[in-house]
Formats: C-alpha cells, structure tokens, sequence
C-alpha cells in the first residue's frame, strides 16, 4: 500500500533563484514570486508546510506599474497616536523605498500567520543589480509570460 507524501523540514530541497524585476509588472511579478515561496512549482508540494524556495528580486527600483497607478495608487500606514496616518504615492515608493513595495505586494499574496511569515523570510529584494547572496550559488529564473 503506498501513502502519500508529506513533507517535512527533513525532506525539504530548497534551491536559491533570483528574479530580475527590470521591465515587469509588479503584480504579475508578486503573484508568480509568492508561488515560489510557498514552493508551489515543486512536486513535493505540501500545503500546510514551507516547501518553498528563497527568491533573490533584483532592480527592484525598475518594476512597472499600468494604467495611472503611479499617481493613484496610495500606501498607508499609521502610528497608532491620533491623527497619525501616513500614505504615499506608488511613483514615491518606487523611487525612495522600492525594496518595501515588493516585500508589501509578496507578503499580501502569502498565507496569513505563523507559516506566511515563515515564507516571507525567504524574500530578498535588492534596489540595484547586486546582490549579497552570491556564495549561495543562486540560479536565474525567468517567470512565465
């Protein structure tokens, strides 16, 4: 009788890649790098385990965004005093804090809770096209479409 498989943190392979943002849509970009983090493009796929690999974003400041979403699209944040409300443009965050728009975008598209923030350690997101992780040997993927 065969069972089925379930993986574990024994039998886990986790592979290094990095994702050259330069020219892509950040959405698309998020949804294709959350997949990898939760390891869904592996056949050992476990659901409620982190099967995922850890993913390299580089020239994260070079993502694009459609339609009038530089003006309008707003991030907040508050400071939990009164009147403490913060918000910034996408063009603000894109120039100044890229590396925080990618985490924000990849950590919402992750499963909430104990094993989403597991995953989300995984991310590396870099502003230029160096990165520090060399000495992982990492692998280049190029996403779909």
């Amino acid at each position: 009788m065969r069972t089925t498989f379930m993986a574990n943190e024994n039998n886990i392979e986790r592979n290094w890649l990095v994702v050259d943002a330069e020219g892509k849509t950040l959405g698309r970009l998020s949804s294709e790098v959350a997949s990898l983090l939760r390891g869904k493009h592996k056949a050992t796929y476990t659901p409620h385990a982190d099967t995922g690999d850890h993913v390299i974003i580089v020239n994260a400041e070079k993502i694009e965004l459609t339609g009038k979403k530089l003006t309008d699209k707003k991030y907040y944040r508050h400071s939990q005093h009164p009147g403490g409300l913060k918000e910034r443009t996408a063009l603000e965050m894109r120039t100044k804090y890229p590396e925080q728009m990618l985490e924000l975008t990849v950590k919402g598209m992750l499963p909430k809770g104990p094993l989403g923030r597991k995953m989300a350690k995984k991310l590396h997101v870099f502003r230029g096209a160096e990165h520090t992780h060399q000495a992982q040997k990492p692998e280049v993927y190029e996403l779909r479409g």
